[in-house]
């Protein structure tokens, strides 16, 4: 049961390993020469994602260290395939044995054990943990971006019940998003949130959020309409990322409840350049960009991995049976989601950018 995966056209992302093999890993095609981008600056990204960071997190002990095995020297990209992985060390098979026969509620266990007659310990490459792997092409993408005027940044925008409403600014975001547990812009909300969190683990339940994404800098005229456009690219990618149930750009499901006049965003000239007074599109028309920051969201499910006792059944006996799951798992995977989604679409507007036409 062991695969790799491939994404993108011009910018390509090729994921290996899995949740308790030697290691995760990453290969990269298409990255121009002489894009500078360290070790340092790749393990800044992964640092952010990296399990036991606080008490909201899985305590899994992973230093996740990158090891760069080539395409690049020096600090620059050589051109060549660039190749990355971290190693696995703080592995628990034994607490995995048993769901081969009694499959987790909410995890992949029955589906996969049809499909391959197996399962592979800690989830396999179905773990969340295969997202440092996207978190490493993620750095390399923002380097290249980098070049060309465009930022990813995102930041928690709801826990369970608890929203931060109103609009962080761009400086707000870079400035404050990594200062708390739950990665959220504004401090008070933040320990709203860390509250909410705290709550569901005291219950030994979990919680789910939203995290939001913003893509700054994007000209106007980018992408490729139907099955290539913005929309389509990212969202492909952005529902690779384990417990993402659901994604919407700009105004998103709320349009449904809008009437056109509201929706439009209607055009004005500013400082020379044509911008939208509102941008309940997202950014992106017709597939393409406005010029507009490019604003989308990504619905996380709360945690599969609980402490109650779960219904399931003994596959063995076919018969239904019981189950309490032991461990350690994030009781809010959104927390650790917000970095992955950043750099995931920081590998997709990689791709789309490379490849534009004209």
């Amino acid at each position: 049961m062991s695969e790799s995966f491939s994404f993108g056209n011009n910018f390509k992302v090729h994921v290996f390993g899995s949740s308790h093999g030697p290691h995760v890993g990453v290969e990269i095609e298409g990255c121009p020469a002489g894009v500078e981008v360290s070790v340092a600056q790749i393990q800044e990204q992964l640092d952010r994602r990296k399990p036991g960071q606080s008490a909201l997190t899985s305590q899994r002990k992973e230093e996740d260290k990158v090891v760069v095995e080539g395409g690049i020297e020096n600090g620059k990209s050589t051109g060549e395939k660039i190749r990355m992985l971290i190693n696995n060390n703080d592995t628990r098979p034994e607490h995995y044995a048993k769901f081969s026969i009694t499959p987790r509620p909410g995890h992949a266990d029955y589906p996969a054990l049809v499909k391959y007659g197996q399962l592979q310990s800690g989830g396999g490459f179905f773990s969340g943990r295969m997202t440092a792997a996207f978190v490493m092409a993620g750095a390399v993408a923002k380097k290249l971006l980098g070049k060309k005027g465009v930022e990813t940044m995102a930041f928690m925008r709801s826990i369970g019940e608890v929203k931060l409403e109103g609009e962080p600014t761009d400086e707000e975001i870079v400035q404050n998003t990594y200062a708390n547990a739950v990665r959220c812009p504004d401090a008070k909300i933040a320990a709203q949130m860390e509250g909410e969190v705290k709550n569901a683990m005291k219950a030994q339940d979990s919680a789910g959020g939203v995290v939001e994404c913003r893509i700054v800098g994007m000209p106007a005229g980018i992408g490729e309409p139907m099955f290539e456009s913005i929309e389509s690219v990212v969202a492909q990618a952005l529902f690779a990322i384990p417990a993402a149930k659901g994604v919407e750009f700009g105004a998103g499901f709320a349009a449904a409840r809008m009437r056109g006049s509201a929706h439009n965003d209607e055009f004005e000239m500013r400082e020379g350049k044509v911008v939208t007074k509102t941008n309940n599109a997202g950014g992106i028309l017709g597939g393409l960009s406005t010029g507009m920051p490019i604003v989308f969201r990504v619905a996380f499910k709360p945690t599969s991995s609980i402490f109650r006792e779960q219904n399931t059944v003994d596959l063995g006996k076919m018969e239904n049976a019981k189950l309490k799951i032991e461990g350690r798992h994030d009781p809010c995977i959104a927390i650790r989601a917000v970095p992955v989604v950043e750099n995931v679409a920081a590998f997709c507007i990689a791709d789309i950018l490379i490849g534009e036409k004209g």
